[in-house]
């Protein structure tokens, strides 16, 4: 299977670390499996990856170091903490080394392989949206690599990072409702911050960018109880 994913699986525990294997296996996943942070990291920069799932305590170089080092390489790679540690410290702690997820054990293995499949899932999406480059909303056109939005007569309105984010999300999913838990894990990665208010605010501010009459939008909506929708039928 020329098109299997691939995950890199470092786990010091060889009982866990065989039984983790042989289920993403059984997946249709190709693993490849070191048992310390070291040889994860020398793994890494041999091959290429999908998903990297790393156990926080590890012989020679801790997970966390490890991740640090992965992200100064590469920004896209989903990463995943295994951890016998279950506080907010290390969580935030883990999510800030760039984590994309982070999984208390003992853990159900179904419950692991969910979380495997949704990150690959999103990352793929990920590789999808980096040929989306521009889009056009009524008159005016967005370029999400320059962070620009070119108006009608030319002049050009800067964009902040995070709203860039934000508006791929939206039109990704033109047309249908987006969670507020779906934007503040996609747009800020986890959901400790910021608080809804802060997306009402970039919807206000995506309204008078955009709309003809922002009081009475047509193109982004707040669903009540749910969060929002960017409609659009081009």
């Amino acid at each position: 299977m020329p098109n299997r994913k691939r995950i890199l699986l470092a786990e010091d525990e060889e009982h866990l670390l065989e039984a983790i294997k042989l289920n993403l296996e059984l997946e249709g996943y190709k693993v490849s499996t070191a048992n310390n942070g070291k040889k994860a990291l020398q793994i890494f920069k041999e091959e290429r990856f999908n998903l990297v799932i790393l156990d926080v305590m590890m012989p020679e170089i801790d997970g966390f170091v490890v991740a640090e080092t992965i992200r100064l390489e590469n920004s896209e790679v989903p990463i995943m903490f295994l951890t016998a540690k279950n506080t907010n410290e290390d969580k935030i702690s883990g999510l800030k080394k760039g984590a994309d997820d982070y999984l208390t054990k003992p853990f159900n293995l179904e419950e692991l392989i969910l979380r495997v499949n949704n990150l690959i899932k999103r990352s793929l999406k990920g590789d999808d949206l980096k040929e989306f480059n521009s889009y056009k909303i009524g008159d005016k056109t967005i370029h999400f690599n320059s962070f620009e939005l070119i108006n009608e007569d030319g002049s050009i309105t800067a964009l902040t990072k995070k709203e860039t984010m934000l508006l791929k999300l939206l039109i990704e999913r033109r047309n249908e409702a987006v969670s507020r838990e779906q934007i503040l894990e996609t747009v800020w990665n986890y959901d400790v911050y910021p608080s809804t208010r802060t997306i009402d605010n970039f919807i206000l501010t995506f309204r008078k960018y955009f709309e003809p009459d922002p009081k009475n939008p047509v193109y982004f909506h707040s669903i009540r109880g749910v969060g929002y929708k960017f409609t659009d039928n081009h």
